[in-house]
């Protein structure tokens, strides 16, 4: 943690980087994350990690400015798996599936930079392959956590 940035929230809703010395605002942080840059805004009076609430407030700005990212069909699914006995599946297997994006969008970039000097159909093929086995192979286990976790619950509130 040490070597994550300090960014202070203030009652007045006022963010200060305490690496900078001055106050910030959401577009900063947003230029942070976009920057790979670790940090962690914490209250200044509770010491509470407000990092995940402040990204939240900039997934909601984005989601209104412009064309979104999530349906409302999505968010609707998303609210139900709160409180849901499959809550920590569903979010392990949604970072997962961010995850597995990702690093596809890594693969692409690197196979597009190399298909200069390489066939781009023999690439992308094999693009497709290895995405196909890593999403097979995400879905098969899911599905394995999800059925385990719902046994596991119909069994406890059997008894």
């Amino acid at each position: 943690m040490e070597d994550k940035r300090i960014i202070k929230k203030y009652p007045n809703r006022r963010l200060y980087d305490t690496e900078e010395s001055k106050y910030i605002t959401l577009e900063d942080i947003k230029r942070l994350v976009l920057n790979n840059k670790e940090f962690i805004v914490k209250d200044v009076k509770s010491e509470e990690d407000l990092t995940r609430t402040i990204l939240l407030q900039i997934i909601t700005e984005q989601e209104d400015d412009g064309e979104p990212l999530f349906t409302t069909q999505a968010l609707s699914h998303i609210i139900r798996f709160y409180g849901d006995s499959v809550q920590s599946v569903a979010g392990d297997y949604l970072q997962k599936s961010i995850n597995l994006f990702v690093t596809q969008q890594k693969q692409i970039q690197e196979q597009l930079q190399s298909a200069v000097n390489t066939n781009p159909i023999s690439a992308m093929t094999e693009i497709t392959e290895k995405n196909l086995e890593m999403w097979k192979t995400m879905q098969e286990n899911f599905f394995k956590t999800a059925t385990k976790s719902s046994f596991t619950t119909k069994k406890i509130t059997n008894k």
